[in-house]
């Protein structure tokens, strides 16, 4: 407001001037007339030419504050057009007049619109009406023309006051109703001149819905997602983003596991001890025995499987011994040939029970001998000249549920050859001779044997348990061995 009354300050003090200065000719003029009062006809019927210019001029002066009058107003109009468009791609909207009264400004603008256009055309009559007189009586009056200018500047001042008051108004009533119908959602279509404004504003506005759907579709998109994952974790199975989690959880169950094992080990075991220290050592009994009884009956099954495919391998006519005969025989099968032929010469056929190649164990031949004839075949096996076998490698028992078996290797230095020699022996009363007194190296694998599997070997000078220790109940690799303590 300081800047507008400045400028209409400046007015003033213009037309001041422009009076005054008019005011000043005028009386210079008229002492000049005096003097040439004497050509009165002259003057009278021809104006000279710097009366004619002097009212050209002033014509001239009307027209170009008509022209200067449009040109600010145009101006101005421009001015608050950028400046509304401004605060629309600012997002900034004037509030101030949404408080005050649009429609009482409208209508006052209207009646100030038809004030200033009837004042403008009387203004521009008159003039045209006076300049036309003064051509036609070639009458040179400057005041009429200085007050021309000077009216026609303050009616140009207050035109130009009067139009930004109209185009403030305006813009105010404007950004009014762009707010109004922003918060209503109301779309203009009755002025055309309104349209191209509320059309960039409209798309503002469609622009501006887009992208909030687009963040609310967003903003869905990643809840879901996040209520999904919940979902998935707490029913622990998020497969895609925690391996390590999954690795942990099964640690977790397999621990849990184990827990679960060793509680129910334990209370079995608590059970077991609740038994015994009940008295109830006859339902003890029973399940033992039947257990022993299962474990022959499976014993005497695979006996009789085995016999029954031994019967089949020797059998001359069958299949099997027929693809026997035709499979190449093995390198070591002159080295059995031999040792069968000196125990036969010397000792007799009755003492070996049977005699093959083992194909499981390096083709090693394989003697099984009789359980009376074990201890003086091991004797012969040694001292004979032809034989020799000077070191014992191996001797191990084995538990087969129907019986017992010895199994020693043996090799001999002198001869570089190698044989087994097999015996079966009672299950229920596993005693043997010992051959330790024959192969010194007899003595720890003997009582290996009688520490695990309860085998007796007679006349061995220290017999006794080397692992599990003399008060140690039962032998842990016998196939029906239970442990006495559940625990361990």
């Amino acid at each position: 407001m300081s800047g507008e009354k400045d400028l209409d300050q400046l007015k003033r003090e213009a037309a001041e001037k422009a009076k005054a200065a008019a005011l000043a000719k005028r009386q210079a003029k008229a002492a000049e007339g005096a003097g040439q009062k004497q050509e009165p006809a002259v003057s009278e019927t021809k104006p000279s030419a710097p009366e004619m210019a002097t009212a050209d001029t002033s014509a001239q002066n009307a027209g170009g504050a008509d022209d200067l009058a449009k040109k600010k107003a145009a101006a101005a109009a421009k001015a608050k057009a950028a400046a509304q468009a401004k605060k629309k791609r600012e997002g900034i909207v004037d509030e101030e007049p949404a408080a005050q009264a649009p429609a009482a400004d409208s209508g006052a603008d209207a009646g100030a619109d038809d004030l200033a256009k009837k004042k403008a055309a009387a203004a521009a009559k008159a003039k045209a009406a006076a300049l036309a007189k003064q051509k036609r009586e070639g009458i040179v009056d400057e005041e009429p023309a200085a007050q021309a200018q000077a009216a026609n500047s303050s009616a140009g001042a207050d035109s130009d006051d009067l139009a930004k008051k109209k185009a403030a108004a305006a813009a105010k009533a404007k950004a009014a109703a762009l707010a109004k119908k922003k918060r209503e959602g109301i779309q203009d279509t009755e002025e055309p001149a309104v349209e191209a404004e509320v059309s960039g504003a409209g798309d503002a506005d469609d622009l501006a819905k887009k992208k909030a759907a687009a963040v609310a579709k967003a903003k869905a998109a990643a809840a879901a997602k996040r209520k999904a994952m919940e979902l998935a974790g707490g029913a622990g199975a998020d497969n895609e983003s925690a391996p390590a989690g999954d690795d942990a959880k099964a640690k977790a169950a397999a621990a849990a596991k184990a827990k679960a094992a060793a509680a129910a080990k334990a209370k079995a075991a608590a059970a077991a001890k609740a038994k015994a220290a009940g008295g109830d050592a006859a339902a003890g009994d029973d399940e033992k025995a039947k257990a022993i009884a299962a474990a022959k009956a499976k014993a005497k099954a695979a006996a009789a499987a085995k016999a029954k495919a031994a019967a089949a391998t020797k059998g001359g006519a069958s299949a099997a011994d027929s693809a026997e005969s035709e499979a190449a025989p093995s390198a070591n099968q002159p080295y059995l040939d031999k040792y069968v032929k000196v125990i036969e010469e010397n000792m007799g056929s009755e003492v070996l029970e049977d005699f093959y190649i083992n194909k499981l164990s390096k083709d090693v031949p394989t003697l099984v001998v009789k359980r009376d004839a074990y201890f003086k075949l091991a004797q012969f096996l040694k001292f004979n000249e032809l034989l020799g076998f000077d070191y014992l490698s191996e001797l191990h028992g084995t538990d087969f549920e129907t019986h017992m078996e010895i199994y020693v290797h043996l090799y001999s230095y002198k001869n570089r050859q190698s044989v087994a020699l097999k015996t079966k022996i009672d299950r229920n009363d596993p005693v043997i001779e010992s051959v330790q007194p024959i192969w010194a190296g007899a003595d720890w694998p003997e009582c290996e044997a009688y520490d695990l599997l309860g085998i007796k070997f007679t006349g061995h000078p220290n017999l006794h348990r080397i692992f599990l220790g003399e008060e140690w109940i039962g032998y842990p690799l016998r196939k029906d061995y239970e442990p006495y303590d559940v625990e361990v």
